[in-house]
């Protein structure tokens, strides 16, 4: 099946969701090339920026459940590839 590279931009409001988030992550790990997390203390929320390479529909699939998770918001952008 053919992959498609993706970044999935993840902003979390509530350290609540934090445990179902990474659940998911872990989940979904096979997909992930890489992974990096700040803490934004003066805005009070963690960003997180995950690299994925996996077929359109589990990277939206992903990003859905994500989503969805109360104090969470998760979008996806995907790289012009150089040809």
């Amino acid at each position: 099946m053919e992959t498609r590279l993706a970044f999935i931009g993840i902003v979390v409001g509530n350290r609540e969701a934090t445990a179902r988030l990474n659940e998911l992550l872990h989940e979904y790990g096979q997909y992930i090339i890489g992974r990096m997390g700040i803490p934004y203390k003066h805005k009070d929320v963690s960003i997180i920026s995950v690299m994925i390479d996996a077929p359109q529909d589990i990277i939206s699939a992903l990003t859905g459940k994500l989503g969805m998770l109360p104090a969470v918001s998760a979008k996806t952008t995907y790289p012009q590839m150089p040809s």
